[in-house]
């Protein structure tokens, strides 16, 4: 019977463990929308930078296994691209050794004087409730209510990893026995590392019994090099294995890199330690007795040395991923959009603000559909897929249903709404579901020009995919703005539309003159150059429609800009606005200094 409620304490701790991940996964998306992306994907663009990001994380928490799933959970709630993600998961396993060894020279265990000691899940966890129930139960602000469920659902999440490092920690001693059987058969000791570390579900727990058996009964380095590789791989099955549940395909990759990665970093040791021990360099090292110092040293140099070596194939990784888990046939995306439709309830219209929320909440689908098709149209760009450009095509006609499906419960409303609040609220979201469908509608073209060049069959020249490459960030940036700025009646972000808008306008401008000038040259080919220029079309139309959408925004706070939209533009662009003209410097020396830094020579405007 005891067994039986350790498993039960196991399944209890995984419940919770998952739970608090959707929880805060959730809290995250309704309190953060646009900025938080923007944030993240500073952060994270560069691989190096997101190693290092994932490291310092691990290290504050110390666990590899609740980084990799935060990031997996991010990513499945669109905070991170998939690719943002790889950098993060090399990062956390090194981040793992890091800690072992800050833990050992600041005697954390001993005692709770370093700063670090708040920071072990035991602390973290229950501080998060804490903190979190008191932002939802004492405060009415709905902002503060939003950190508080993204708290409570961190402190869930950490209190499931205890709960299950609870459910067999008496198995340790009984556990840690293995890890020492099998000295002179290295496969064996590498299955019992794997062993081990999956039950325990900790790859620090493992190292910390190996080496507490260092200090008592003494481990030589052949018998302990096999253990801590089979840790290393033990630890990310554990954390693929969680992490998959309930997943999104992409949230799937993220962990499956995990995977991937140790298993190379697996081998490269494997073979390292085959040929230094064949040329004699391990020959003094190879019966050396180890103690709890020269435990932890090996296992951070075997966690360090394969990340610098595979960090620079990181998009190796990724596409290896890609592969293996393909999107599906109909994505969770689409299957959901289309669910929500069934969301827009008659019975509610006689109930405008009960049918304004349900309908807004029913745009902001409409907005994440918008969006990931511009993502996938760009994606068409650099690497055409039929099947994509299929589902392009149905999440357009998709949003097209939407589409029309709000506008007629918006209008169905109109002789129930008395307040000028709700007739101001039915206006602004008649207008922001246009915008979509319309932003809807240029992705789909801009996939409609990328194959007619892929059945063209000829290539565009460098310097028109470099710029196609700035005018596509440029384009995601703004949706990042305006969408996040809508989502979360953001006024601050939606001031920081217009500026960029402007500068994409200079920019695309010059990159048709400059397009011009390649052909007249022959260094691209004319043939292309129709649907070159429809591209940009598309990308100019789809930042007009972000400007707009700006404007529906802050005609909430200021309804005279509805009908004098041209106006208030002309107005902003011709005062002298510190700020406006501050961001719009900022956007500009960013993207025209991306087209020089890539080698297109000083863009003229």
């Amino acid at each position: 019977m005891d067994v039986f409620y350790k498993i039960v304490s196991l399944l209890g701790g995984l419940s919770m463990f998952l739970y608090g991940m959707r929880m805060m996964g959730d809290g995250l998306k309704q309190s953060s929308g646009g900025a938080m992306k923007v944030a993240l994907a500073k952060v994270t663009n560069n691989a190096v930078i997101g190693f290092i990001f994932g490291m310092l994380v691990t290290c504050m928490i110390q666990s590899s296994t609740a980084t990799i799933v935060l990031t997996v959970g991010l990513v499945g709630a669109g905070f991170l691209t998939f690719r943002q993600s790889v950098g993060i998961v090399l990062g956390a396993n090194v981040g793992t050794a890091i800690t072992a060894q800050v833990i050992r020279l600041m005697d954390l265990n001993a005692g709770s004087t370093s700063i670090l000691y708040f920071f072990k899940a035991d602390n973290l966890a229950p501080t998060a409730l804490f903190i979190g129930m008191l932002c939802i139960m004492a405060s009415k602000k709905d902002k503060i209510q939003k950190a508080g469920n993204i708290l409570v659902g961190f402190g869930i999440l950490f209190m499931g990893l205890i709960f299950m490092s609870s459910a067999v920690a008496d198995m340790g001693d009984a556990l840690g026995g293995l890890l020492t059987k099998f000295e002179d058969n290295y496969f064996l000791g590498f299955l019992a590392g794997v062993f081990v570390t999956g039950i325990i579900q900790s790859s620090s727990a493992v190292v910390g019994i190996l080496q507490s058996m260092a200090s008592s009964v003494g481990v030589r380095f052949c018998g302990a090099f096999a253990v801590i590789i089979g840790v290393n791989i033990g630890d990310c099955l554990t954390t693929f294995l969680v992490s998959r549940i309930g997943a999104k395909p992409v949230q799937i990759r993220t962990a499956l890199v995990h995977v991937i990665y140790n298993i190379l970093a697996a081998a490269l040791l494997i073979v390292g330690i085959i040929i230094l021990r064949t040329v004699g360099l391990l020959d003094n090292l190879w019966e050396m007795q180890l103690n709890s110092g020269g435990v932890a040293n090996v296992h951070g140099i075997f966690r360090m040395v394969p990340a610098v070596l595979l960090l620079p194939f990181s998009g190796i990784l990724a596409s290896i991923a890609e592969k293996l888990v393909p999107d599906t046939e109909e994505s969770e995306e689409m299957l959901k959009a289309g669910d929500v439709l069934k969301d827009l309830d008659e019975r509610l219209v006689s109930s405008p603000a009960l049918a304004l929320d349900r309908c807004r909440h029913f745009i902001f689908h409409m907005a994440g559909l918008a969006y990931s098709n511009y993502e996938a149209a760009t994606q068409q760009i650099v690497s055409y897929d039929v099947k994509r450009a299929n589902k392009i095509r149905e999440k357009e006609q998709l949003l097209d249903r939407m589409a029309d499906a709000s506008n007629s419960y918006l209008l169905s409303l109109s002789e129930h709404i008395t307040l000028k609040d709700h007739s101001l609220e039915q206006t602004v979201q008649m207008r922001a579901m246009t915008l979509l469908e319309r932003i809807g509608d240029q992705a789909n073209n801009i996939a409609i020009a990328a194959m007619r060049m892929e059945e063209i069959d000829k290539p565009l020249s460098d310097e028109a995919r470099t710029d196609l490459a700035v005018c596509t960030e440029a384009i995601r940036e703004i949706l990042d703005i305006a969408i996040g700025a809508y989502m979360n009646d953001d006024l601050t972000q939606a001031h920081r539309v217009e500026p960029l808008e402007e500068v994409i306008d200079a920019l695309i401008g010059n990159m048709q003159n400059r397009h011009v000038n390649r052909m007249t040259q022959n260094v691209c080919d004319v043939v292309n150059a129709l649907q070159f220029e429809n591209m940009l079309s598309a990308f100019e139309r789809i930042s007009d429609h972000c400007s707009d959408l700006a404007l529906v925004i802050l005609s909430k706070a200021d309804p005279s800009i509805i009908g004098n939209e041209h106006d208030y533009i002309h107005r902003i662009h011709h005062a002298y606005d510190i700020s406006y003209n501050t961001e719009f410097q900022k956007y500009h020396d960013l993207y025209f200094g991306k087209l020089t830094t890539a080698g297109n020579g000083s863009p003229q405007e």
